[in-house]
């Protein structure tokens, strides 16, 4: 299964940053390229566990939907969402927290496989 793995230095509070990252406004503000909307989602602008959340877009030159559901949240520390319905086989998206003296190392993990066989590789 291809995972695609970065890891971002940012130079806040840990809290800030994980709060920033559960972000329905701020997901959107950075996916304004694409034309990203948020189709259904909680009334908190924050996701919490258990919360499911529906974008829509345009990517790879076509409109996509992608509805994830959070399935792990350990406050200030991780939070995972997981495809429900959408073009990947299955996805997976982790999102880590390590605070160190000056900031936060965030370590993201995206776990998927394409449904489109050797062709999607």
């Amino acid at each position: 299964m291809p995972t695609i793995h970065l890891t971002t230095f940012i130079a806040a509070p840990v809290e800030r940053v994980f709060n920033l990252s559960r972000s329905l406004k701020m997901h959107k503000a950075s996916m304004t390229k694409f034309n990203e909307e948020l189709v259904s989602g909680p009334m908190n602008d924050l996701v919490e566990l258990g919360d499911e959340i529906t974008w829509k877009a345009k990517h790879l030159f076509k409109n996509r939907v992608l509805k994830v559901k959070i399935v792990a949240i350990n406050k200030f520390e991780s939070f995972i969402d997981e495809q429900v319905m959408g073009d990947f086989k299955m996805m997976k998206h982790e999102h880590h927290f390590k605070p160190i003296e000056n900031g936060v190392f965030m370590i993201d993990f995206f776990h998927f496989e394409s449904p489109y066989g050797n062709m999607g590789k």
